[in-house]
């Protein structure tokens, strides 16, 4: 429990937002909540938070107010027609969109005399609070001081500047390689399902897989940043072929093939730009570039 509780208002009561009320509510801050859908509100007041009666009144409570809503539009929707109860709020607002998004989000909040500390949420609602939770934070460093201490208890704070869209530009990132990796997993067991494979008896080795990958990528940073892509060992050209493979084995399955494919078309690219005898790395040179 905080010997000084800051006050929070908190707006956007899913899943998500209702574990992160309780985890304020548990770490002693009076919290006053509002949601479009009032139902949702019930748990977290019987837990000990306010109900405000419009969204109005809920800003106007508290000088930390909180958004985990479905984007930065529904964050327009809701706060638009607050009129002046925006001034001198500082809106830490962790739902999910663009960076070009957030930046202009902060424009908006900064005109109506508010300032945006964007953040994106890196675990599901059930770890909300507990180790390993983390939040990436971007925006005014003063601000995010102020309220670091409740923040806190959300999940680890990881400031990253006070440019406003690296928060997003560092959450998206890491969705990128999580939701891409979801559906690596899920199209190897489409194949396995093809041949009378069951997902259970694959998982250990999927596992396995999966826990190797990163000490195998623990060198790639440095080549990504230098450009240099030595091809020692797992060569573009070598991999191709690889690809090539699963893209045909997918085929004689009759599955899907759009994710191999696009794989493939990577190291196609790869190999043709020249990049055939450097490190699977040099994908990067053509995954930098726009087509």
């Amino acid at each position: 429990m905080t010997k000084n509780p800051t006050p929070v208002t908190f707006i956007g009561l899913g899943p998500m937002g209702q574990a992160m009320v309780r985890v304020l509510l548990e770490g002693g801050h009076p919290v006053t909540v509002w949601n479009r859908t009032a139902s949702r509100a019930d748990g977290v007041v019987a837990a000990g938070a306010s109900r405000a009666g419009s969204v109005a009144s809920a800003v106007a409570e508290n000088e930390l107010v909180i958004l985990s809503l479905t984007d930065y539009q529904a964050m327009y929707d809701i706060l638009g027609p607050v009129g002046d109860a925006l001034r001198g709020r500082v809106v830490v607002n962790l739902s999910s969109d663009t960076p070009t998004r957030t930046r202009e989000a902060a424009d908006w909040l900064a005109e109506r005399g508010a300032e945006l500390i964007a953040g994106g949420v890196m675990v599901p609602a059930e770890w909300v609070g507990q180790d390993g939770s983390y939040v990436f934070y971007s925006g005014p460093e003063a601000a995010f001081e102020r309220f670091r201490e409740p923040l806190a208890l959300i999940g680890r704070t990881d400031y990253l500047g006070a440019d406003h869209a690296l928060a997003q530009l560092f959450y998206q990132a890491q969705l990128d390689i999580f939701l891409t990796s979801l559906s690596a997993y899920l199209h190897a067991n489409a194949l396995l399902e093809a041949h009378g494979v069951t997902a259970e008896k694959f998982w250990p080795y999927a596992e396995s897989n999966l826990n190797n990958i990163a000490p195998m990528m623990a060198e790639a940073p440095k080549h990504l940043d230098t450009g240099d892509h030595p091809g020692d060992q797992a060569n573009a050209l070598m991999m191709k072929a690889t690809a090539d493979h699963i893209v045909q084995a997918s085929y004689e399955a009759g599955i899907d093939t759009g994710l191999p494919r696009a794989v493939k078309d990577q190291y196609d690219r790869a190999v043709a730009a020249g990049d055939g005898d450097k490190s699977w790395t040099s994908l990067f040179e053509q995954l930098r570039r726009r087509r």
